[in-house]
């Protein structure tokens, strides 16, 4: 076999890798703590034992809520992600949600504004979304 015909056998398998992972689209990241407002990130979360937590008056500040993989904590619920499924910018989930008295199935539909900025869209409502801000950590 001629040197050319080794390189194009060689090069065949590695274009096809190429070509097949073009088209995927990168998964937006949601893992962080989120807030209605970026200035108020202080005053919605806080950090005890070294885990990040709501402060005590975090729902006067606008709220927010908390990723941690396939976990959605609020100050008053707590999620695990079910189904995720990407489309671009937009991310719609079905978690599993529990509240002191309550079990639930809720449908999250989010749009990924920039790298730090997401909105939550309510489908049905198209001029109703809630924007979110990542707070760094601290």
């Amino acid at each position: 076999m001629s040197s050319s015909r080794k390189l194009a056998a060689l090069a065949a398998p590695l274009i096809g890798l190429f070509v097949a992972t073009a088209g995927d689209s990168v998964a937006v990241e949601l893992n962080g703590a989120w807030a209605t407002s970026a200035d108020q990130c202080d005053k919605v979360f806080t950090r005890e034992d070294g885990k990040l937590t709501f402060t005590d008056m975090s729902d006067v500040y606008g709220g927010g809520f908390i990723i941690d993989g396939n976990q959605l904590i609020g100050k008053f619920a707590r999620c695990k992600v079910k189904a995720r499924k990407d489309n671009g910018p937009n991310v719609n989930l079905v978690a599993s949600c529990a509240t002191d008295i309550m079990l639930s199935s809720v449908q999250f539909s989010l749009k990924e504004l920039d790298a730090d900025s997401i909105a939550r869209l309510f489908p049905g409502m198209e001029d109703m979304e809630i924007r979110y801000h990542r707070c760094s950590p601290k």
